[in-house]
């Protein structure tokens, strides 16, 4: 039989420059030649294999375009960068120095670093994943300066009129007549001073010469013709930012990618995207956009009008999840946040971590891995959507070392030169045999289990969904506060799925209503169900007047398979012993 196709992406994010470097003993804030640096090269066939087996279908390779780092690389005709305005030893992903470029860091030969990546979406094609890369479209590095452009193309910044803090045809917005002066920032003294004049707006929209240490001081805001001043928008004729990132675009997707992360994709007008994503499209009709944003309240603007595929759903999903494990809200909170994106659910990418947020099992969000296994279940389940998880995430790393610049705060660095010790160890310079505790383990192994559901069960992938809390809440064998039910349907095969957010176990009993019948179009009846996440098989019924009984661990889920078309009318003496001995 041939395998179907996956039509549920599950993404796999990592940073090669952290994924891959081995160095046992990082120090902290320590340099390239202390530290070392994972490279493309050391993503092997083997490692991507043992990625495709947790169910991912796609790899976000993050980080590998060039941007600012301390390294001196000149002897390649790399322009060094001044030290005084990068963040960490290693810089800022997102402070991109030279979009047409790949990040030297990560080369085994420097010269050679394009093909090193070309080779790495060959690798990863042949491992049956597809290639996602980041487009950082709002800002660049402080130091810009492309020396990888193909002849012919102009360099962003060429030619601005500097004495304009706006104008349609500059790409920067100039604070004229002021030196660059971040607040609580040291540029250096004398030769090796950071001097910058006039100063350029920064990438977090702080358009005056004196950004704080925490804003994007490393980042120069790019202008797509938008006048903060008086907010009018200045798109005929077509400003000269917005043909250079389509170029840019157009010059990746060439490459063979599948896909763009798209960072900070709000702060970018609608009508870019617009004008953008249909022209790239035309070399590759599959290849996809993701949108970062956080703002519920723009999510179709950014779908229907703007063309993204899919969109994060951070600011719904994500901190609803993560206030229901951290901060006692209500699992019922959850109907809300599929009624928020009713229509538009397939395009929302949903996830538990990634390099912004902090690790799952950090003291700072749960402390504790397993306690995610409700939280992932709804997550990866709720919708045909994507689901994202970050490199490491499936060992339960828990991002408890000071790396340097991003200091202890529950993350993994990405402004430092380390290496991840869960992955570091399981990886084993590349054979991915490493010792793991059985926890860690067990742990892989049911990320795995949960991830390949995702796709090898038509009713997750393809099916329809439908909220069971309505009809629960006031259910004495429910406690809608600490569990979540919902049903999942496709074809002959329905799906009942229910999390227990709660430290105690749970035995409950959850209504199924008429409505949910009629909708899903599956028979009342009873028939032998299997328990997906432990193979457990039982007699279950499907029927509004006999609530459907099972068992839930501590911090667990369970997702009941049902052949529809094995189902067996009920009677009264059934429905009466049923009840009495359903599990």
């Amino acid at each position: 039989m041939k395998k179907k196709e996956a039509l549920k992406p599950i993404i796999y994010q990592l940073l090669p420059r952290l994924f891959a470097n081995y160095n046992p003993e990082p120090v902290k804030d320590g340099t390239i030649e202390q530290n070392g640096s994972g490279r493309l090269n050391d993503i092997t066939p083997g490692i991507l294999r043992q990625i495709r087996s947790l169910g991912a279908t796609h790899v976000w390779y993050t980080g590998v375009i060039e941007h600012a780092h301390t390294p001196d690389y000149t002897r390649y005709g790399i322009p060094r960068h001044n030290p005084h305005i990068i963040k960490g030893k290693a810089g800022s992903p997102y402070a991109i120095t030279d979009y047409y470029d790949i990040d030297p860091d990560l080369a085994v030969d420097v010269p050679s670093r394009i093909k090193e990546f070309e080779r790495l979406v060959i690798r990863t094609h042949r491992a049956g994943l597809k290639v996602i890369i980041d487009f950082v479209p709002n800002h660049v590095g402080r130091e810009y300066h492309s020396d990888a452009r193909p002849k012919g193309i102009e360099d962003l910044g060429q030619g601005d009129n500097k004495e304009m803090f706006f104008d349609p045809n500059n790409n920067f917005y100039y604070i004229t007549r002021q030196q660059f002066s971040p607040w609580e920032v040291d540029l250096g003294q004398g030769a090796d001073a950071y001097v910058e004049f006039p100063a350029r707006a920064s990438g977090d929209d702080c358009f005056t010469a004196f950004p704080g240490k925490y804003n994007w001081y490393d980042t120069v805001k790019l202008n797509y013709g938008f006048d903060p001043g008086d907010h009018s928008r200045h798109y005929s004729p077509v400003p000269s930012t917005w043909l250079k990132m389509l170029h840019i675009l157009r010059y990746w997707a060439a490459k063979g990618i599948d896909g763009f992360r798209c960072d900070m994709a709000h702060m970018v007008p609608v009508d870019f995207w617009r004008w953008a994503i249909p022209q790239v499209k035309e070399i590759n009709p599959d290849i996809v956009f993701i949108a970062e944003l956080y703002d519920v309240g723009i999510y179709r603007q950014y779908i229907f009008s703007a063309g993204f595929d899919y969109l994060y759903d951070k600011v719904n999903l994500y901190d609803s999840l993560r206030a229901i494990e951290t901060a006692n809200h209500s699992a019922a909170t959850l109907t809300s946040c599929w009624q928020t994106v009713d229509g538009i659910a397939p395009n929302m990418l949903n996830f538990l971590e990634n390099h912004d947020e902090q690790r799952f099992a950090s003291e700072q969000y749960a402390g504790d891995p397993w306690r995610v296994v409700p939280s992932l279940v709804v997550s990866s389940m709720i919708s045909t959507g994507p689901f994202m998880l970050y490199a490491g995430q499936e060992l339960g790393e828990p991002a408890a070392e000071a790396e340097g610049y991003s200091g202890l705060d529950g993350r993994t660095t990405i402004f430092d030169y380390w290496s991840i010790p869960t992955l570091r160890r399981w990886l084993n310079h590349g054979n991915c045999d490493g010792p793991l505790t059985e926890s860690e383990q067990r742990l892989r192994d049911f990320y795995a289990r949960v991830l390949n559901l995702c796709n090898s069960e038509d009713a997750i992938s393809q099916g329809k969904f439908f909220d069971l809390m309505y009809v629960n809440y006031d259910n004495p064998r429910f406690n809608p506060h600490r569990h979540f039910a919902f049903l999942r349907a496709y074809g002959n095969e329905v799906l009942v799925i229910a999390v227990n957010f709660s430290d105690e176990e749970a035995r409950v009993e959850i209504n199924i209503p008429d409505h949910a019948f009629d909708y899903l179009e599956i028979p009342r009846g009873f028939a032998m169900g299997q328990e997906l996440l432990s193979g457990q098989e039982s007699l279950k019924t499907l029927s509004s007047e006999t609530p459907f009984a099972t068992h839930i661990p501590p911090h667990g889920a369970v997702v009941w398979k049902i052949d529809t078309t094995k189902i067996k009318p009920l009677n009264i003496e059934i429905h009466q012993s049923l009840h009495h001995i359903s599990i």
